[in-house]
C-alpha cells in the first residue's frame, strides 16, 4: 500500500474550528508536540506564550504610565535601575534558556522523572543567584544610581525604588526560571496563567501604592517597586503549588527536593552560553544608557519610554520565538531534527509578518505613542525618533529572535554568545559612542548605532542558523 505524501510522524488530523483550538491552547493539552501536526503544535504553544508575554509587556507599559506622572526624574530612575535589572535578567534568562532546553530534551526523550529532578535543581540555582543582587540593592542603592549618572532627585528620593527592585529580585528570577520549566515541558498555558495572575495583581496595586488610596498612603516611586514585588512574589507561590501538584506534562515530587550536584553542573554548563549572550546584550544596553545619561535626563527618559513601547510589541514576537525553542528541544530529543528545522522556518515567517505590521505603526504613530506616557515635548521627540528609526528594519528582528531561540532550544547557547559579543560589544557600543559623542549626534547617534548593529546581527544569525550545525548538539 502506498503512503506517498503522508508524513508517518504527523498523521492527518480531523479539522477543528479555530475556536476549539484556541480553547485548547489557553486551557492546555496533553498533546505530544513531537507527533502532532507542526501548525497545530506551533499554535498550541505560541498562543499561551504570546498571551503570557503580552501581559508582561502590558504591565511594563502600565507601570511606566503611572511612574511617568511623577516626572522625568522618576522615569529616569526606573530606567537607570533597569540597567542593573537587565544584568539580573541576563543571568535569569540565560539559566532559563538552559532549563527550557534540558527540560524539553528530557520530555522529548520521554524521561519525565529526570525532567522533574532538573526542575527542582533549577529552582535551587535561582535562589543562589539572587543573593548577591539582593545584598547590593539593599545596601548600595544610592551608589549604584550615582554610578550611572543619576540626577539629585533620583539619588535622594528614587533610591528606595532601586532597593526594593534589587533587594527582592529573587521573585523575578524564580518567575523566569519556573515558567521556563513549564514552557520546556510543553505547559505553556500554565506559564501564561501565572504571569497573568502576577502582573494583573501588579497593575491593580500600582496606582494604589503610588498615589495612595483610602488609608493607604501615597508612596510615590517606591510604591511601584512594592507592587511589583508583591505581584511577582504571589506568582512564584502559585508556580510552586502547580509544579508540586503536577501539570499535564511535568511534576516535582517532594522526595526530589534535594541537592543534586551533577544536574546543577549540567544546568550551569548549558546556561553559560545563555548567560553570556544575555550579559553581552544587556550590558551593552547599560553602556548605551550611560552615553544617554551624558546627553541628559530627557534623553534617558525618552529612551526608557520608547523601550517600554518596544517591549510591548516585542513580547508577542518573543512568544512565537519561545515556541521555536520548545519545538526544537523536544523534536531533537525525539530524534527528528528535520521536523525541528521546519518548525523554525514556519515560525520565522509568522514573526516577520507580525513585525512588519509593528514597523508600520512605529513609522506612522511614533510620537503619538510617546504622548500616551508623557507630555514633555523633548522626551516625546527623542523617544519618537528612536521608534521611527527602528521601523526601517524591525522585520529583521522577527527572524533574528526565532533563529536565536532555535539555537538555544537545541542547547547550542554558545553560538549566539559569540555573535552578540562581536555585534554588541565590538560594534554597537563603539559605534554609538562615536556617533553620539565624537560626532556630536547626541541621542540620535545612539539610536542609529543600535539600528546598524542590530540589523547586521539579525541577518548574520539567520545565515548561520541555515547552516544546520545546531542539529548535532547534545544536552
Amino acid at each position: 500500500m502506498k503512503t506517498e505524501g503522508i508524513d508517518p510522524v504527523t498523521p492527518p488530523e480531523p479539522r477543528r474550528s479555530i475556536w476549539l483550538e484556541l480553547k485548547d491552547a489557553i486551557r492546555g493539552t496533553e498533546s505530544d508536540y513531537t507527533k502532532i501536526g507542526l501548525r497545530k503544535a506551533i499554535f498550541l504553544l505560541a498562543v499561551p506564550m504570546i498571551l503570557e508575554l503580552v501581559m508582561e509587556s502590558t504591565f511594563a507599559v502600565v507601570d511606566i504610565y503611572f511612574v511617568g506622572k511623577l516626572g522625568s526624574s522618576a522615569v529616569a530612575t526606573v530606567g537607570l535601575t533597569e540597567t542593573y535589572l537587565f544584568l539580573l535578567y541576563s543571568i535569569a534568562m540565560g539559566v532559563a534558556v538552559a532549563v527550557t532546553a534540558i527540560i524539553a530534551r528530557r520530555i522529548g526523550e520521554k524521561k519525565k522523572k529526570e525532567a522533574g529532578v532538573t526542575a527542582i535543581q533549577a529552582i535551587f540555582l535561582g535562589v543562589l543567584i539572587s543573593l548577591p543582587f539582593s545584598f547590593a540593592g539593599i545596601y548600595f542603592a544610592k551608589d549604584l544610581l550615582a554610578l550611572m549618572g543619576a540626577d539629585e532627585w533620583s539619588i535622594e528620593y528614587g533610591y528606595r525604588y532601586t532597593q526594593w527592585m534589587l533587594g527582592g529580585n529573587a521573585v523575578i528570577i524564580l518567575l523566569f526560571i519556573i515558567n521556563a520549566i513549564f514552557r520546556g515541558a510543553g505547559d505553556a498555558a500554565i506559564a501564561m496563567k501565572v504571569l497573568w495572575f502576577a502582573n494583573g495583581l501588579n497593575i491593580i496595586l500600582d496606582p494604589i501604592l503610588i498615589f495612595g488610596f483610602g488609608p493607604i498612603p501615597a508612596m510615590g516611586i517606591e510604591g511601584a517597586a512594592i507592587a511589583t514585588t508583591i505581584g511577582r512574589g504571589a506568582g512564584v507561590l502559585l508556580q510552586l503549588w502547580v509544579l508540586f501538584k503536577g501539570s499535564k506534562h511535568i511534576q516535582v515530587k517532594r522526595k526530589q527536593a534535594s541537592w543534586n550536584g551533577k544536574i546543577i553542573l549540567t544546568i550551569i554548563r548549558t546556561s553559560l552560553g545563555g548567560v553570556g549572550q544575555m550579559i553581552v546584550a544587556m550590558t551593552s544596553w547599560i553602556f548605551l544608557m550611560r552615553i544617554l545619561a551624558d546627553v541628559g535626563s530627557e534623553a534617558v527618559a525618552g529612551a526608557t519610554i520608547a523601550l517600554r513601547i518596544m517591549l510591548f510589541t516585542l513580547m508577542p514576537a518573543w512568544g512565537l520565538s519561545n515556541a521555536a525553542a520548545t519545538l526544537v528541544g523536544q523534536n531533537l530529543g525525539a530524534g527528528q531534527p528535520e521536523r525541528a528545522e521546519s518548525s523554525v522556518w514556519k515560525i520565522g515567517m509568522y514573526n516577520m509578518m507580525f513585525m512588519l505590521g509593528v514597523s508600520l505603526i512605529y513609522f506612522l504613530f511614533n510620537e503619538s505613542l510617546m504622548r500616551i506616557f508623557t507630555s514633555d515635548e523633548n522626551v516625546i521627540a527623542i523617544g519618537g525618533e528612536w521608534l521611527r528609526i527602528l521601523s526601517y528594519s524591525y522585520f529583521v528582528y522577527g527572524w533574528w529572535m526565532v533563529s536565536v531561540q532555535a539555537f538555544n532550544g537545541a542547547g547550542d547557547t554558545l553560538t549566539p554568545t559569540k555573535i552578540n559579543l562581536v555585534f554588541f560589544w565590538l560594534i554597537q557600543i563603539p559605534l554609538s559612542y562615536y556617533l553620539a559623542i565624537t560626532l556630536g549626534w547626541q541621542h540620535s547617534g545612539v539610536f542609529w548605532g543600535v539600528f546598524f548593529s542590530e540589523t547586521a546581527v539579525g541577518l548574520f544569525t539567520i545565515w548561520l542558523f541555515s547552516r544546520g550545525r545546531w542539529k548535532t548538539k547534545t544536552v
